[in-house]
């Protein structure tokens, strides 16, 4: 079970979902979730003020460091030359301290565990990635006066609402409310960049965010840099609600196991879909790291949940423990080999690496203790059990061990012992290793609960050991080999699920995506006096939001109005039709009376002639110009969900009107328009 953390969660009616249940938020409200109280004075918030505190005196830091670089660099005064010097070792001093600092709060993994009673080998856990205040009002008003046309004023609400939404997300929760939060923000950026993220022209705004581990900042312009520290945030709060569940009941142990897949699929998103990050944290190597960390502590948790539920141990569940530590070895194994490269050594926190290590050494000990418990404690196999107990042991060493045959091995209980015996030898070997490894920690031998697991596992196959040991034992105890791992569960590398917290396009009253993009570009707009001839309107209509003028009758009223094949319909009579569907449009006109009517069209760039109006309809319908360049930009799920936040495609077919049976005097009219 989660433990209660009312002092870490959102007020009251500010996020909380029952049963699944998703938030929508209507474009004329404000996000329903919000942050922390970041004045909550709880352990997790201290600590994440104590990073806080250092990320921004490790940039000052760093700041007076370039500065004395460039002036030792620049001057050719050599009593300059050694002054600057001097202080360099003094910032340099000053930032090892600050370093050495933010890793001991890194590995403070205590803060991040539950509150049971019941002892269980700490998880690692990751801190969130701190991130400066971000000032959008005045660069988006511009955009949208500048790009849009619009004022920008008229959307003061719905920039400030984004602002105090990336706001909130400083700060989440540590529960599901908080990840919601995150994934809010992360789908809102899908929006802000097509609407205010020109491919070649940049809005002038910087993304500021501190290494997770080093505190060292980095700034990009790319809004990407900033989708990639919220997806990595992600992944951390997983990692952060996977440590806290108490792994002595089933339900949380199945809630761990879910959450650090979770963190391995969104670090594995991450670096499958996010390149050239300025953070170490973000590099390839570390993010294969944590993924294979996050691997590791599922494996972890798969062995304890096999533990839990196999309370009647015979011969072949023994076998399967042992083999299942073994996987969690052979996992632990691999993360430790991660961690010691070249291009990670120096970043990870030397805790990280030691508990690692601690752990690869206690599980393959595990292994072989679990070994030994089931040749020595269960009775030798009777001639019905032989044959399946015969084909478990042929897969349980990696290989053979050395003596009689696996018939007799199995049903000779002197011979069980003396490989009994052997297990329990290399299991106490590595039990000692694993609590010598322990001990050339300083912030490992503070945690007591690890000290009290190592020593107990220890204490255990020692008074195994002397229980099977015999005074007139004269033989040499041999090697015995290694277990094969196995699991019988298989870690899943979930990827995020983007179209689980479903989002409005907060700036849904410039109109639909398709047309009012960042990378659309039209001419000003026209305002087109128009009145109904005997022959109608003289133009034929299609597509819905806006509703696209396919075609213009030569010598009609819409042509002798000055309208053009390719305009958009974006006002009739003073209404705004931007998001009006075809059915509407054509009902707005009917109205008109003998005095006519007044629309406001406008017209792409690049879409005059014939027919470049239905390439650029083509191209827009299919979504084949959405930010390519961008591979994290191409969910499907937004795009193609059915919530809220669908965008309404201008050119999907409409039911024919009743009125459109004029005579045409052309064949430009396709099944899904209408003249009028």
């Amino acid at each position: 079970m989660v433990p209660p953390e009312d002092d870490e969660r959102s007020p009251a009616g500010a996020g909380e979902g029952s049963g699944g249940f998703v938030l929508l938020r209507a474009p004329s409200c404000g996000s329903a979730r919000k942050g922390c109280d970041p004045f909550a004075q709880t352990q997790r918030s201290k600590l994440q003020h104590r990073r806080a505190r250092i990320n921004q005196q490790i940039n000052k830091e760093m700041r007076m460091r370039a500065g004395a670089e460039n002036l030792f660099r620049a001057t050719s005064n050599h009593k300059v030359k050694e002054t600057v010097a001097l202080e360099l070792s003094y910032v340099n001093s000053n930032l090892q301290l600050l370093k050495e600092e933010l890793e001991e709060l890194n590995s403070c993994m205590d803060v991040y565990q539950n509150d049971s009673e019941s002892i269980s080998v700490p998880m690692i856990p990751l801190g969130l990635k701190e991130t400066k205040e971000l000032d959008l009002l005045l660069p988006l008003k511009d955009f949208i006066s500048e790009h849009y046309g619009e004022e920008g004023t008229l959307f003061e609400k719905e920039i400030k609402e984004f602002m105090e939404l990336r706001q909130a997300m400083r700060t989440p929760s540590r529960n599901e409310a908080g990840l919601e939060l995150l994934m809010e923000y992360y789908n809102q950026l899908y929006f802000l960049d097509s609407r205010f993220f020109h491919p070649s022209k940049s809005l002038g705004v910087f993304f500021h965010w501190y290494d997770s581990l080093t505190g060292v900042p980095s700034h990009q312009r790319a809004l990407a840099f900033e989708k990639g520290s919220v997806l990595f945030n992600i992944g951390a709060l997983h990692t952060q609600i996977g440590a806290r569940q108490d792994r002595a009941t089933l339900l949380g142990l199945n809630q761990a196991i879910d959450a650090f897949q979770k963190a391995a699929g969104a670090f594995n998103y991450l670096k499958e879909n996010f390149s050239n990050a300025p953070s170490l944290d973000m590099s390839a190597a570390s993010l294969t790291m944590l993924v294979r960390l996050m691997i590791a502590q599922v494996q972890e948790c798969v062995f304890e949940k096999v533990t839990l539920l196999r309370a009647q141990k015979d011969f072949l569940t023994w076998l399967q423990l042992a083999q299942e530590a073994a996987r969690v070895e052979d996992a632990y194994s691999l993360v430790h080999q991660t961690m010691t490269q070249a291009h990670v050594k120096d970043y990870v926190p030397f805790s990280w690496t030691t508990m690692v290590q601690v752990k690869s050494e206690h599980f393959k000990a595990l292994s072989h203790y679990f070994s030994a418990t089931a040749l020595c404690d269960c009775p030798a196999a009777s001639d019905a059990e032989l044959p399946e107990h015969e084909k478990a042991f042929i897969q349980f060493h990696i290989t053979m061990p050395e003596g009689p045959s696996l018939r007799v091995l199995l049903q000779d209980p002197e011979e069980r012992r003396k490989l009994g015996k052997a297990h329990l030898k290399k299991a106490i070997m590595k039990h000692e290793e694993a609590m010598r490894i322990h001990g050339l920690c300083k912030i490992l031998r503070k945690m007591d609960i690890l000290q009290e697991v190592l020593s107990f596992a220890h204490k255990r196959s020692l008074s195994k050991y002397s229980e099977i040991d015999h005074e007139e034992d004269f033989f040499e105890t041999g090697d015995a080999p290694d277990i094969l791992p196995k699991t019988h569960q298989k870690p899943e590398i979930k990827p995020p699920n983007f179209s689980q917290v479903k989002v409005t396009d907060l700036f849904h009253r410039l109109g639909p995506l398709s047309v009012f993009s960042a990378k659309n570009k039209w001419y000003p707009v026209r305002r087109v006096h128009l009145r109904r001839g005997e022959n109608g309107f003289g133009f034929t209509l299609r597509g819905d939001s806006p509703v696209l003028i396919a075609g213009v009758i030569p010598g009609g009223c819409a042509a002798e109005a000055g309208l053009k094949e390719g305009d958009y319909i974006i006002s009739v009579s003073g209404k705004d039709c931007k998001w009006s569907k075809h059915a509407e449009v054509v009902q707005l006109l009917k109205s008109t009376g003998e005095e006519g009517v007044e629309i406001g069209v406008i017209t792409l760039q690049g879409s005059e002639g014939p027919r470049a109006a239905e390439k650029k309809a083509a191209a827009m319908s299919s979504g084949s110009g959405l930010l390519k360049s961008n591979k994290e930009n191409s969910r499907k799920s937004l795009m193609n969900s059915k919530s809220a936040s669908t965008l309404l495609i201008w050119n999907k077919k409409s039911k024919r009107s009743k009125n459109s049976t004029y005579s045409v005097p052309f064949t430009a009219v396709g099944d899904n328009e209408a003249m009028y």
